[in-house]
Parts: structure tokens; sequence; C-alpha cells
């Protein structure tokens, strides 16, 4: 376990490396779109990329995991499920460009459909990139994810600004995004990660398989952080769809720099312990302390900072509501994220789909009621959902005796808890001593005073599971 251990602990600290990276970079685009972007225009992208992410889901279904699970040559099952795979991007993408006015009218935003039709050239690209990353993931080999993936990233970041600045307008992070896609598969073949469609029934036949359950889960998913974007289009337009959408940006970063990278090692770590025989409770245990600490700490930090996203103007104040609200929500998709992870790896399809669905039911149910009363209400049923399923997931985890120890997960609940109420009593006693709410300075100044309490409390609170981690390196 030493051994495993170690290379998970680098593998994840690679993996931290390529998101801090590629989704830095997108918080630097989040930045300059919302200095040259009016809310609508940002509306209009953040429909336009939803749309383009649940087709990415579809023609990948959870394919990925695959590799990291199968007992066959990964070369061969990664091969056939490049045949899949980007057969299926092809096909979509010409569905995309195809139904692009239809969409717009159904969303009542006419404007957003060229851009679709753009954004839908990324499918096929994405597909070849996603099977190149399943490959390292199988292997933990998340050094080598640096170049195409962050490469890629910063490659298209560069594009969307320069269009941004020059005049653009909303078309800037579309034309950005399908340079992203395009430049990650060619980026993969430079770092030697050449992958050759194949067609082997075998391999077909085990990637369907695994499809019929988790597919749905996977398009669930991407149903689940994109259904709000669409209810606010029909209810409230697209200016709305901006607001909502810089708040969920802003929110969504710790997920991505912490819930992704850890659950990105959790699949394959615990596919590998569970081939070599060995318990995964105490292994999910100290992952899940660790979303709870880190992802905990920064969206304390977040939250404690949310009336200070006027910042990027002030037309932006309707957003600091329901980014304090995300930041709640955020915390319990992150334990999901994870949790969902050690499911699939044992076996647990099925579950980890009665799960998911059980979430979507519940924004089903909930948004239509709630979505008239505006964005801060979007917010709120987004959180309310997410936390009537946490409960629900430790459970199901719990009864096949993967889930966490209950002392950890509440010692880590705690934690979280005091750095959250040590953030708010910080905030509220500086004030704006550092500067107006408006400030990049008096921002940056309160943002680094309220990180170092929060890592204070965090890191004494977690003595224990930081010491465990150390030995792993």
């Amino acid at each position: 376990m030493t051994a495993i251990g170690q290379r998970a602990v680098r593998g994840s600290l690679w993996l931290f490396l390529v998101n801090l990276v590629s989704k830095g970079t997108q918080m630097g685009v989040t930045l300059v779109l919302a200095a040259f972007l009016t809310s609508e225009g940002l509306g209009l992208v953040a429909l336009a990329v939803a749309l383009v992410n649940i087709g990415q889901v579809v023609q990948s279904m959870g394919v990925y995991d695959v590799v990291s699970r199968t007992d066959r040559d990964p070369r061969r099952v990664a091969g056939t499920l490049l045949t899949l795979s980007a057969g299926a991007g092809v096909v979509l993408a010409l569905g995309l460009v195809l139904a692009a006015d239809w969409i717009a009218r159904a969303l009542d935003a006419p404007a957003v459909a060229p851009m679709v039709r753009l954004a839908a050239l990324s499918l096929p690209f994405a597909a070849v990139a996603g099977v190149q990353m399943g490959l390292l993931h199988r292997d933990l080999d998340f050094r080598r994810r640096l170049l195409p993936d962050a490469g890629g990233a910063v490659l298209g970041a560069i594009v969307t600004i320069v269009l941004a600045v020059v005049g653009a307008g909303p078309y800037a992070l579309v034309i950005g995004l399908l340079c992203t896609a395009v430049a990650q598969p060619v980026l993969g073949v430079v770092v030697g990660v050449r992958v050759r469609p194949v067609w082997d029934a075998g391999a077909a036949a085990e990637a369907l398989r695994w499809i019929a359950v988790v597919g749905p889960g996977a398009l669930v998913a991407v149903l689940l952080i994109n259904v709000d974007y669409l209810a606010i289009a029909r209810v409230h337009g697209p200016e709305a769809v901006g607001v909502y959408s810089l708040a969920f940006r802003i929110a969504w970063v710790p997920y991505i720099l912490v819930a992704v990278v850890l659950g990105g090692v959790v699949l394959p770590l615990c596919a590998r312990l569970i081939r070599d025989g060995q318990e995964l409770s105490e292994v999910v245990g100290r992952f899940t302390v660790a979303v709870l600490a880190v992802t905990g700490g920064l969206y304390a930090v977040t939250a404690a900072l949310a009336d200070r996203v006027v910042v990027f103007g002030a037309r932006w104040s309707e957003a600091a509501a329901p980014l304090a609200l995300l930041c709640l929500y955020g915390l319990g998709i992150s334990l999901l994220h994870v949790w969902y992870q050690v499911l699939k790896a044992a076996g647990h399809a099925r579950r980890y789909l009665a799960l998911e669905a059980t979430h979507l039911v519940l924004l089903v149910v909930g948004l239509p009621v709630f979505t008239r009363h505006g964005v801060v209400a979007v917010a709120l049923v987004q959180l309310t959902a997410v936390w009537l399923v946490v409960p629900c997931t430790w459970r199901a985890l719990a009864r096949r005796g993967l889930g966490p120890p209950f002392r950890a997960l509440a010692k880590g609940v705690a934690g979280v808890v005091l750095a959250a109420g040590c953030c708010a009593a910080v905030a509220s006693l500086l004030g704006d001593a550092l500067g107006p709410p408006g400030s990049v300075v008096g921002v940056l100044a309160e943002g680094a005073v309220l990180t170092v309490v929060c890592g204070v409390v965090v890191l004494a609170a977690n003595r224990e599971v930081v010491l465990r981690w150390r030995s792993c390196t």
C-alpha cells in the first residue's frame, strides 16, 4: 500500500498542477469576460458552452472509466473506445449544427445559434483527447497530462483574451474553446500518447455494458450542472444567466482544483486496490477528509468574499448572494464526486446511477417551482438538492464497507464549520478597512488574510490526516 499510496499522492500533486494551470487560465478568462462582456453576452456564452458540455458527455458516456478498470489490453480497449467516442462526436456535432436554430428558439435566445454551431465543432477533438487522458489515468501518470491539458487550456485562454480585448464579444470564448479542443489531442501525441482507432468486439461489448449503466449517470451528472442555466434562460433571459454564470464559475473553481483532482486519482487507485484484494474504507476516509479540509477552506474564504464580486464591475452585484449559496453547494458536490468514483471503482455503478437520478429528480421538481423567484432561489434549489443526496450516498458507501469512518467524517465537517465561522468573523471585523468592495487591492489583501486564518484553522483541525498524507510523499 505504501508504494501505491506514494504514487497516488504524487499523482494528485501532478493533477493538481494540471488543474491549477488549466482552470487558473479559465478563471483568468472569466475575469476578462466579466470586464469586457455585458451580463447578456456572458449569458449567451454560458448557454452555448452548457449545450456543448452535454454533447461531450453524451459522446463519452463514461467509457473512459473502462480504460482504468479493464483487465484487457488497455491499448486495444482505448482504440475501440476511440472509434466509438469519436464517431459519436462527429454525429453529435452534425446534429447540433443542424438543430442550432431550433435550440435557440426553444431557449428564447436566437443569438446563441451561431455560437452553438461553432462550439459543436470541438466535439470530435474532445473525444480523442478524452481517450488519451484515460490511458494516463489508468497508470496514474498525470505528469504527462500537463502539456496536453494545461497547454491546450493556456492556448485557448490566450486566444479568448486577445479576441475579447479586440472586441470579438461572446465569440471570443467559443473560438478559444475550439482552439483548446483541437490542441489537446495534438499535444497528447507530442507527449507520446498515441491511440489508433481499432475495433475489438470483446472490448466494445465490455464498454457497452459499462455505458448501459454509467453512461446515463454521466449524462445525468452533466444535466445537474447545466439544467439551471437552461431554466433561468427560459424564465429570465440571457442577462440573468450571465449573473448566475459568474457566481457559478467562481464557485466551481475549488471543486475543479481539488475534488476533480482527488476524484481523478481515487477511481484508478481504488480499482487497483480492489484487484489486489485490499480494503478501501481507510483510503476513502483520507480522501474524504482531504476534500472537506481543502475545498471547505477554499469555499469558506470565497463565501466570506462574496460581496466583493463587484470588483468585476458594479453590474455584477446581484451575483454576490447566489455565490455565497453556491459555495455550500460546491462543498456538497465535491464530496459526491469523490464518493461516486469509489462506487464506480467497486463495481456499484447501478447505485451511482440511482443516486444521480435522485439528484436530478430533486432539481427537476424544484426548479420549475422556484426559478421564477430569481437566481438566488435557483442557487438555493441546487444547494438543497445536493445536501439531500450527500447523506444517502454516505449510507450507500457504508452499507458496502466502503464509507469513510463516521468519526473522521464528523471531524472533517466540524473543521469546515469552524473555518467558515472564523472567516466570517474576520471578514466582519475587517469591513472596508483594507479597501472598498470594488478595490482590487482590497480584495487581494482581505483574501490573503482570510486564507491564512482558514489555513491555520484547517491544519489545526486535521493534524492527523496531514501527517498521514506527508508520510506517503
